[in-house]
């Protein structure tokens, strides 16, 4: 290859051309189709021979390659590929020129992912009571483009990958989030929660309780059709027109979703939690009282169930559900009420509750409650619990 295909590459950086001419030169020095994505998976330019061509190159077609795009420690994108004429491009020339695209797509970027950021700085920050008071809150929301004169609410989506995601699929799922909560809500403000489970939580500025319902509704729409194969739970806030309470609003969502993703609803409202209301105070201000209750009653049944692949906790909750009889558990269950009875006396056994009792099936319940409030899944999944029917409201 020629020196002046390179030189056309560091024409265009040193005039500013912009990262579609830029591509433009590294597809022809390449000698193949080319594709620029950034981190969210968002396509920032495209270089194909034809229409069908940039189809089949951002779908992965045959004998396209992908090379992640870094600065330093940072994913800032990827690379897609496909030699002409059924050519393999020069290694050491893609290396230089995926170099070359990873600097000029996090210098194009930065300002952006930067603003991002500040977002998620304050979004945090709010929910974690780390900025409090009205007129600070107010403030800085204003600063970064949201209004929470009307009112203003808490979203929380969390998603887990049930398939094989692209490189960058966290970033995709906050651009995703932040794409139809701003559909919904002018100046909604999103940003990922950190930690192993990826979590958004948005604050939306909201002028009614229906408004806020809009923007979940969206926020939801766009995971599920924008992540493949994913599983998405959404929680809820109740509106309220004092931003001061947004800690609290982030409290309500998260037990929301909580509450739901345990019972396999894909999406729900704080207000349709129903008892597990109650235990809010407890989980925003003392979680650790929570704890050492669900450690009491219900998680011994759980590592029992972990260890041995049996069936106590489903049997508990079909217990109660069936309002303490056995021949209806036994019939939910399809099985016989002899193996019911059986697991029961485990139950004891291992809780120190008996649940045929009174008393053993109100602790026994409330553990459930506090498992599900603290977010601890079942060991089977939430999506074979009782109650995953869609639509439920828990009471």
């Amino acid at each position: 290859m020629g020196e002046g295909v390179l030189d056309a590459v560091a024409l265009a950086v040193e005039s500013g051309a912009g990262l579609p001419a830029i591509a433009r030169a590294a597809a022809k020095a390449l000698g193949a189709s080319l594709a620029l994505v950034d981190r969210s998976a968002a396509v920032i330019a495209v270089a194909a021979a034809s229409p069908s061509d940039e189809q089949s190159l951002l779908a992965g077609g045959d004998g396209v390659q992908g090379l992640e795009l870094r600065v330093a420690e940072e994913a800032v994108g990827q690379m897609l590929y496909r030699g002409r004429d059924g050519s393999e491009p020069e290694p050491a020339t893609v290396r230089i020129l995926a170099t070359v695209l990873a600097l000029e797509l996090e210098r194009s970027r930065s300002l952006e992912w930067a603003s991002e950021e500040a977002v998620g700085d304050f979004v945090r920050a709010v929910l974690g009571r780390e900025v409090s008071g009205r007129e600070d809150i107010t403030a800085r929301a204003s600063e970064l483009g949201a209004d929470l004169g009307e009112g203003v609410g808490v979203v929380i989506a969390r998603v887990h990958p049930g398939a094989a995601q692209e490189a960058g699929w966290r970033a995709r799922l906050l651009t995703l989030a932040i794409r139809g909560a701003r559909a919904a809500s002018r100046g909604a403000l999103a940003g990922e929660l950190g930690g192993e489970i990826a979590e958004i939580a948005a604050i939306v500025p909201a002028a009614s309780e229906q408004a806020l319902a809009r923007a979940a509704e969206a926020i939801e729409r766009e995971l599920r059709e924008g992540l493949t194969g994913a599983t998405v739970s959404i929680g809820r806030s109740r509106w309220i027109t004092d931003p001061a309470h947004l800690h609290r609003a982030g409290s309500e969502a998260r037990l929301a979703v909580n509450v739901g993703e345990a019972g396999g609803v894909t999406m729900l409202a704080f207000e349709d939690t129903g008892s597990y209301r109650l235990l809010l105070g407890t989980m925003s201000d003392d979680p650790a009282e929570l704890e050492s209750f669900y450690a009491e009653t219900i998680a011994p049944l759980v590592a029992y169930d972990e260890q041995y692949e049996t069936d106590l906790l489903t049997t508990v909750e079909a217990f109660l559900e069936s309002d303490g009889n056995v021949a209806a558990t036994a019939q939910r269950l399809f099985t016989h009420r002899h193996t019911v009875r059986y697991r029961l006396d485990r139950v004891r056994e291992l809780s120190s509750h008996d649940i045929t009792s009174t008393e053993g099936r109100e602790r026994l319940s409330l553990g459930l409650k506090a498992m599900r409030v603290l977010g601890i899944h079942s060991p089977r999944g939430p999506a074979q619990e009782p109650g995953s029917e869609g639509g439920k409201v828990f009471k």
